[in-house]
């Protein structure tokens, strides 16, 4: 019975697991799943590695999100804390928006709801589409954004990655990316997934009470399937002299 109402919960509420469509065709599918724990585990230490010295979440603490996800409080100090933080916390940037105004040209923005405002696809193939460019201050632009101040912090990962254009009469036009060898840490496999785990953890920072709200979904239809043998045999009750 339990399995089965899981399953119809799954069916009438697939943001559990879906393949997230940001309604553009040229954005790339990820395939977000908020209950592989695993997967948000790692997006969460991509996330305090990579994106937390600059940006913030303001709206987490780190002990919530280690109560969501399964990570101990010790494992939050050594994987996920890096500035003397309390667990109870929030996860917010130690990087004045002074300096980082003068560094960027504009504060960088809270990450809490970022996958609500953007869509996963949007983000996942955002991630992915960073491409040097000697023109830009940073050394870095986006064929999802373009002139983007963020430079490309993955890049160790990820690798030196170059757009590639082709002529088409007056006009240049993308054609894809190449990557210079030996310049990253990961295969493309690897990466691939790596984004996917970072963009998963964001979309569970948007509402993380959703990992919770579901499984409370369980009981209440669980009360609902109770409930309705009692309407039913009143139902009866009430009509049988009618029929």
């Amino acid at each position: 019975m339990r399995k089965l109402l899981i399953s119809i919960v799954m069916f009438l509420v697939p943001v559990l697991a879906f393949p997230a469509g940001g309604g553009d065709e040229h954005l790339e599918s990820v395939f977000i799943n908020l209950r592989d724990k695993a997967s948000l585990q790692r997006g969460a230490k991509l996330f305090s590695n990579y994106c937390l010295s600059c940006h913030s979440a303001a709206y987490s603490r780190y002990n919530r999100v280690g109560k969501d996800l399964g990570i101990s409080d010790e494992n939050i100090k050594e994987h996920l804390m890096f500035a003397g933080e309390k667990v109870g916390d929030l996860m917010t940037t130690t990087m004045p928006v002074e300096d980082a105004q003068r560094w960027f040209g504009v504060a960088p923005p809270d990450l809490s709801l970022i996958a609500r405002s953007r869509t996963p696809d949007w983000l996942y193939t955002y991630m992915k589409s960073f491409y040097i460019d000697d023109s830009s201050p940073s050394g870095w632009n986006n064929t999802v954004f373009e002139n983007v101040a963020m430079p490309n912090v993955l890049y160790g990962l990820q690798g030196n990655q170059l757009a590639v254009y082709e002529t088409n009469g007056d006009n240049k036009v993308f054609a894809g990316f190449e990557m210079e060898e030996n310049t990253g840490t990961m295969t493309e496999v690897e990466f691939d997934q790596a984004v996917t785990d970072l963009v998963n953890f964001l979309v569970y920072l948007g509402e993380p009470a959703v990992l919770k709200r579901y499984k409370i979904g369980v009981f209440v239809l669980l009360f609902l399937v109770v409930l309705l043998i009692p309407c039913y045999l009143m139902k009866k009750e009430y009509w049988r002299d009618v029929h």
